[in-house]
């Protein structure tokens, strides 16, 4: 069979940076640079006259920025896009969440600054970017349908001990997904909730705080030796191995930044593994938009232990294939899109799988 070039445009302000991402686009045959544009506003214009397969595209550019572009890409045109920009400071790395959360594919570090002329030396992140774009599908986000973010959070209830968890996993288009999921959580879910996103570890904060905008519950990075409380979401630092231990009063949560068994951190199965060890029926396990098997077989244990399990469905899955690998081991309760999860969380932390 044929070898199928998939045609890229290149967006970034700077010309320099044009040129070399090109160069690094095209070290592969089957990949092609079809276009370049200068700021959003063009890029707008090139995706609809020449239909590029994959965009690449910086975030701080003039006219219209690299979020503004990639919201109307993904409304009026969605296709895998893979932002390739600065991060690192605080307003920087917010804007890498917020990308990811629009959908875009991943984000490439530039290395040294908006004109880093050292590119080169990520450029098997860059390449491995665009094998993942070239495998994606993408359908309209449910963005206008979510629930009004709280612009002043209820007070909080007394806080209990978690009887029930709800363990989430999450890779590439994770974090769309997590907007939605989040986003429609009820302030009253009588579990506690941990996610599993993979993505660097300084971007995680960044993701803990804008999951806490959209959220009716309270969001914060997991630390270790936390008491786990209902109504609250956890979200795993990043490099490090979370899992949840037993407790006289509370099961609270272990952080292991030196986890022998795996070189990937965090990962999903050994916490949805701890999950049924500790709460047994009492856990409904989420399975995400992701590349790879990571949660598949914590989702089976918990299947196993007689808990719950909710698996993203392939239309709303940017990257379907650790939901495919969590049905294929596990099986599912429910396989729904990103959009009606949340609800079905709700529904089985309120039925009858809770045991005194």
């Amino acid at each position: 069979m044929a070898q199928t070039t998939k045609s890229v445009l290149v967006v970034d302000d700077s010309a320099f940076m044009r040129s070399l991402i090109a160069e690094i686009v095209e070290l592969r045959s089957d990949y092609s640079v079809i276009g370049m544009a200068a700021d959003g506003v063009e890029a707008l214009e090139m995706v609809r006259v020449l239909a590029p397969d994959i965009v690449t595209l910086d975030i701080s550019m003039p006219q219209m920025d690299g979020l503004a572009a990639l919201a109307r890409i993904m409304d009026e045109m969605p296709r895998p896009v893979i932002v390739i920009s600065a991060a690192g400071s605080s307003d920087l790395n917010a804007s890498a969440v917020r990308a990811l959360e629009l959908g875009a594919v991943d984000f490439v570090r530039k290395p040294s600054g908006p004109v880093s002329i050292d590119l080169l030396t990520v450029r098997e992140e860059v390449m491995r970017a665009l094998d993942t774009a070239s495998i994606v599908s993408f359908g309209k986000p449910d963005l206008a349908e979510r629930p009004t973010p709280p612009k002043c959070r209820a007070p909080e209830r007394e806080e209990r001990a978690a009887t029930r968890v709800v363990v989430i996993a999450a890779s590439t288009g994770g974090p769309r997904a997590l907007s939605e999921v989040v986003s429609r959580l009820p302030a009253d879910l009588d579990a506690a909730v941990i996610i599993v996103q993979h993505m660097p570890a300084d971007f995680v904060p960044t993701l803990a705080v804008r999951l806490g905008q959209l959220s009716r519950m309270g969001v914060a990075v997991a630390r270790d030796g936390e008491p786990l409380r209902a109504g609250r979401i956890y979200v795993a630092p990043g490099d490090a191995q979370v899992r949840i231990r037993p407790g006289r009063d509370s099961a609270t949560i272990k952080i292991d930044a030196a986890d022998p068994l795996s070189s990937a951190r965090p990962t999903a199965d050994p916490l949805f593994r701890s999950a049924a060890q500790v709460f047994k029926r009492n856990v409904v396990g989420v399975v995400l938009s992701g590349m790879g098997r990571d949660g598949a077989e914590g989702l089976r244990t918990i299947r196993g232990a007689g808990g719950a399990a909710i698996v993203q469905d392939r239309a709303s899955s940017i990257i379907y294939g650790m939901p495919a690998a969590a049905l294929a081991a596990a099986g599912a309760d429910k396989i729904l899109p990103a959009r009606e999860i949340a609800a079905a969380i709700a529904g089985l932390i309120a039925s009858h799988r809770r045991v005194a």
